[in-house]
This record gives structure tokens, C-alpha cells and sequence, in this order.
């Protein structure tokens, strides 16, 4: 076997051995088929990953279908969203199609699978049928109506179709066989009446087809080649099966290579849910602000908290593709977006928690710009000017009154950089009736400077600290976020409900005092507050009152790992 061949992925295989078998290259075609029933999530990045690279290693068009079937569900506002999202992921569909856009082909088959005596209309209740199907260690009993007659099941099926029943009343349902031991095979649904109006069809239909049944016609008809999916579905392969061969044989298409299915492990991720349903509580509950909210795993909540395309794609190409299911540590992910801003990101100084620090010495009224490149390790990043005064604020945790060897920030008697500007040397502090400090005094070396290259700017300190001058110090709103679980799997406890994992404190709001540098920056737009971590400029900021999310902290608990 090649070394490429060795590198290949499962499913990669399974695609090499059909063209090695005859199947043409151009035969080739994938789809990425989410319902619109909710926004996407991290763990659907994996299947869009999948189906969208295979198209880009085979140059095969991939197509953007949506399962859309169930009006109580779906609407156009998750149309919308999960198009937007896969955009914003960097990848490009050849079609974008709707399960509906097949609605009258998928009732004209269904007709003719009731002629050929392998479909009828049942009139038991969901209750009596879910009796009637057995258990996996015992076969299921034929239902009652299963021999109607064609006229009989034709005449039921078309006043389904008219409206005449009423929800439940009847459904339409494959005759397969009810001793199966794949229970999908138990003469499995593939009608139900519903009256909603949906999001594209409006009112034409009152039945509408089961996912089953419209999966793999709606594969059939675009003549996908393969039809990747996770593993819950790997049972639904033989009726996927059985589905298409049956339409094949009276379609009449020439069609050589009818779509088969194959699965992969789904992408679980620690610390969050992936369900939609349970997603869409979180939303409705005002737990979070919306789908967008930054600690929701979805991929509008990601972006919003400041991830890039570029880290969600590497995350995905680390994951993998698998047989098995696994979950994936949330610390790989934030490695990843760490390792991209750390490349992509501006160094700029905030002050999340200030005291005010005064520097004697420096003269009263006096003010001077000083130039702060925005990378001191790469170029390209260029650099701003940093205003410096007598008066400058720094993190309270920066300033210890009396502190062991290991402390290497500010203590009385010792002396710090600051960063881009000049030594200091704390002499005081100034404390309020509760013992809490307000104010530091300190006295700085002029002869300094950073980057003046003087004898006296080259001795080496080994503390450095960031710093914002009070009197240009632009005010911001700064959420900090943590997990919005506190259980590493919330929902895979038997006896206790995910929302009683809920981190009540995953949300902190913050006012910083930032460089007047970011005065202007864009909505979106990512830096790196020194010292402290990455942030972006979040949706709901103005240039008069800046809001920042943080995106991810700075130390790295993947690397050990």
C-alpha cells in the first residue's frame, strides 16, 4: 500500500476502491442535508467538514440540502442562519435544494409503491402501533389494516392528501416485515397528516413525508454518489436501502451509481450539548440571549464570541474521521483558536480590574506618546502610539505590598517594566477604611525608556506589566465567559437533568479601562489584551459604548495534555 493510500481516511477508501471499480470521477457528488429546525453547532462542523472536503479533494460539487419536512419545527430563519454559517466557514455548494422541492415526486412514488402492494394506509393509533412493532427480542404483529386493498389504500391516501382526516387519524406506511430484527424495517412510516403551513409550500400540502422515506429519494434524485452520515443512523441503512431499490426499479432512471450510505462517528464535544431540542430550551428559557449567545456551542455563537473559520477548521481536521464515538476535550478547541489569534491577533493593553498607580516623579501635566508595536515577534503588524501620563492604571492582582521571590510583579521596594514605556518602582500605597488599596505611589527612571537603548533600558527586570494612563483610558463593557456547564457530560445523567448543570456565574461583566488605540476598532475585530487573553469587538458595540467578549484566555491546557 501506497503512503498515500495509508493517510487515507476510512470513507476516502471506500470512494478510491468505487473509482477503482469504474465508478467515473465525475459520477462523484456529496451533500450536507441539515433540517432547518435550529442552528448549526460545533459538532455539526464535523459532517460539514467531511462532506464539503471530500468535494474539494475530488472536485465534486457538493449540494446544500435541506431536510425540511416538518413545519411545526422548521422556518426560514434557520434557512437563513445555517447558510450564512457555512459561507462564513469558507465552503461553497453547487445546488441548494429543499426536501420539499420534491413533495409532488416523493407522493407519485409513494403511489406506486401502494400499487405494487408495498405501502398502505393505517388507521391504528401511534399508541396501538407502537404496540403492535414488538420489542428488538420480539417480532411485531401486522397490523390490522395492513391487506387492504390498492383501490382501498389509494382512495385513504389520496383524502389524506385532500385534507378529509385529521391528524393522526391515518398514515401511510411501507410493508416490509414486521418479524424484522432491524425494527426501522417494521413496516415503518412514511406519511403523516399535519396541518401546518410551511415555511416554503405554504398550505399546498396536510401530509408530509417522514425523514426515512425523503432522505434517500432526495439523495436518489440528485443522484448523490454517497450519502456520509453519523453513526445513529447506521441502522437506518438497510431501509435506506430498501427504499431506494424499490424506487429504482420503477423511476426509469438511468442512473448507474444509486447513492449509498455510509457513517461516521458523530463529534461530541466536553463541557456542552449538541442536541437542538435542548439547545433551543437554553434559547427559550433566556438561560442565554439567543442562538448567537457566545457560550453556546453553535457556530453563530462561536463566531460572535470570536473564533475564526481558520481555528474551526483545524479543530475538525485534528478531530478526524472515525468509526467510533468519542468526546472531544473543549480545551482542543480552545487551543485552536488560541494557536490561530496568537498568529492573527494585535497586542493591545485593557486593564480589567484597575488600582491607580502615581508616579511622583513624572511631571504634573506632562503627557508623551510612545510607540507600542502590535506584535513584538512578527512583523507586518505595524504599531500605534500609546499615550503615557502621570497617572496610569494596572490590574490590582499586579500589586502585592509585600510578596515572596516568585512574585515578579509589583511589590514596595521593587521595580517593573512597563511595557513600552519605563521602569517603576512602587514606594507606597494608599489604602480606603477597609483596608483595600486605592492607590499606589511609585517613581519611574526616565533613562528607560523603552527602546531608547540606553545602558539603563537594557537591565534586566523580570517583571513586565501592562498598563492603560488614566487619563486617556477609553471605557468598555467586557463579558467574560465561562462554561455554561459545569459537568463535563450534563447530559448523559440518567437521574438528574441537564439545566441542573447550568454554570450560574458563566457570564461576568467587566468595566475596562482600554488604550485609546481602540477608540475605533470594528465590530468583530480581534486582539489580544496582553497578559490577559484574546477578545473581539462583540455585536452590540457602538463607538460610544465599546463591547468586548473574551474569546478565549491565555494559558494553555491542551499542550500538556
Amino acid at each position: 500500500m501506497s503512503e498515500e493510500n495509508k493517510s487515507l481516511n476510512f470513507l476516502e477508501h471506500i470512494i478510491e476502491e468505487d473509482l477503482a471499480n469504474g465508478m467515473p470521477k465525475e459520477d462523484l457528488r456529496f451533500r450536507f442535508p441539515p433540517e432547518p429546525n435550529g442552528y448549526l453547532h460545533i459538532g455539526h462542523t464535523k459532517a460539514i467538514g467531511i462532506s464539503f472536503g471530500l468535494g474539494e479533494k475530488y472536485n465534486a460539487p457538493v449540494n446544500l440540502r435541506f431536510d425540511d419536512t416538518n413545519p411545526a419545527k422548521e422556518e426560514q430563519e434557520y434557512v437563513d442562519a445555517i447558510k450564512e454559517d457555512i459561507s462564513w466557514l469558507g465552503y461553497n455548494w453547487a445546488n441548494e435544494c429543499y426536501s420539499s422541492d420534491y413533495f409532488q415526486q416523493l407522493y407519485d412514488w409513494a403511489i406506486l409503491l401502494i400499487k405494487d402492494g408495498k405501502a398502505y394506509v393505517d388507521s391504528q393509533t401511534s399508541e396501538e402501533m407502537r404496540i403492535q412493532k414488538g420489542t428488538p427480542t420480539e417480532p411485531g404483529t401486522n397490523s390490522p389494516y395492513r391487506n387492504r386493498s390498492v383501490e382501498e389504500n389509494l382512495e385513504l391516501f389520496q383524502g389524506m392528501k385532500d385534507g378529509k382526516f385529521k391528524e393522526g387519524e391515518h398514515t401511510l406506511r411501507a410493508k416490509i416485515d414486521m418479524a424484522d430484527d432491524n425494527m426501522l424495517m417494521r413496516d415503518p412510516l412514511m406519511y403523516r397528516i399535519m396541518y401546518k403551513s410551511h415555511h416554503r409550500t405554504g398550505n399546498n400540502w396536510c401530509i408530509y413525508p417522514m425523514y426515512d422515506w425523503t432522505h434517500g429519494e432526495s439523495d436518489y434524485i440528485e443522484q448523490i454518489s454517497h450519502s456520509l452520515c453519523s453513526l445513529e443512523f447506521k441502522p437506518h441503512r438497510k431501509l435506506y436501502n430498501w427504499f431506494r431499490d424499490n424506487v429504482y426499479d420503477f423511476s426509469k432512471t438511468d442512473y448507474p451509481h444509486p447513492p449509498k450510505q455510509r457513517e461516521f462517528s458523530r463529534l461530541n464535544l466536553s463541557y456542552t450539548i449538541m442536541s437542538k431540542r435542548k439547545l433551543l430550551k437554553l434559547v427559550e428559557e433566556d438561560i442565554v440571549s439567543g442562538w448567537d449567545d457566545p457560550r453556546m456551542p453553535t457556530i453563530s455563537g462561536l463566531r460572535r464570541r470570536g473564533y475564526t473559520p481558520a481555528a474551526i477548521r483545524s479543530f475538525v481536521e485534528t478531530v478526524g474521521v472515525s468509526k467510533r464515538e468519542n468526546v472531544i476535550d473543549v480545551a482542543l478547541l480552545e487551543f485552536k483558536i488560541r494557536e490561530d489569534l496568537n498568529k492573527t491577533a494585535k497586542r493591545v493593553m485593557a486593564v480589567l480590574d484597575p488600582v491607580k498607580v502615581v508616579i511622583t516623579n513624572y511631571p504634573e501635566g506632562e503627557e508623551e506618546l510612545l510607540d507600542a508595536s502590535y506584535n513584538d515577534y512578527e512583523e507586518g503588524f505595524g504599531s500605534r502610539a500609546v499615550p503615557f501620563s502621570r497617572e496610569i492604571y494596572i490590574e490590582r492582582e499586579d500589586f502585592r505590598e509585600e510578596a515572596n521571590k516568585k512574585f515578579f510583579r509589583l511589590k514596595l521596594g521593587k521595580e517593573v517594566r512597563l511595557k513600552n514605556a519605563y521602569f517603576i518602582t512602587a514606594n507606597s500605597c494608599t489604602k480606603d477604611e477597609n483596608g483595600n488599596i486605592t492607590e499606589i505611589q511609585c517613581t519611574y527612571d526616565p533613562l528607560t525608556k523603552s527602546g531608547s537603548g540606553t545602558p539603563e533600558s537594557m537591565r534586566k527586570v523580570k517583571g513586565t506589566l501592562h498598563w492603560v494612563s488614566v487619563k486617556h483610558a477609553v471605557k468598555a463593557e467586557v463579558r467574560a465567559y465561562d462554561r455554561l456547564f459545569l459537568d463535563e457530560a450534563p447530559d448523559a445523567h440518567k437521574d438528574k437533568d441537564y439545566m441542573e448543570f447550568i454554570n450560574p456565574n458563566s457570564l461576568e461583566i467587566i468595566e475596562a479601562h482600554l488604550e485609546p488605540s481602540l477608540q475605533n476598532a470594528e465590530i468583530g475585530e480581534r486582539f489580544q489584551f496582553q497578559r490577559l487573553g484574546y477578545f473581539n469587538v462583540d455585536d452590540d458595540s457602538t463607538k460610544e459604548n465599546l463591547v468586548f467578549n473574551k474569546t478565549v484566555g491565555l494559558r494553555d491546557s491542551w499542550a500538556k495534555k
